[in-house]
């Protein structure tokens, strides 16, 4: 179970108190920045990994003239 030890019964709880907490209108923007917020996180991870195979694959020039 990815939710550890909540269940079906605490996650129905946990979805229920968000919805009183911001009601049905501002649910959908509250998933969409959610929503960007992981896509942004999951790009500049990307990045960082491209960034770090980059460096492993091109060895500096370390003769020095």
């Amino acid at each position: 179970m990815p939710f550890g030890n909540i269940g079906i019964g605490g996650l129905l709880l946990i979805l229920v108190v968000v919805l009183i907490m911001f009601g049905p209108s501002k649910l959908p923007e509250l998933g969409r920045a959610f929503g960007r917020t992981l896509s942004e996180f999951k790009s500049s991870t990307r990045g960082l990994m491209s960034d770090d195979k980059d460096a492993e694959s091109k060895p500096e020039d370390t003769k020095k003239s």
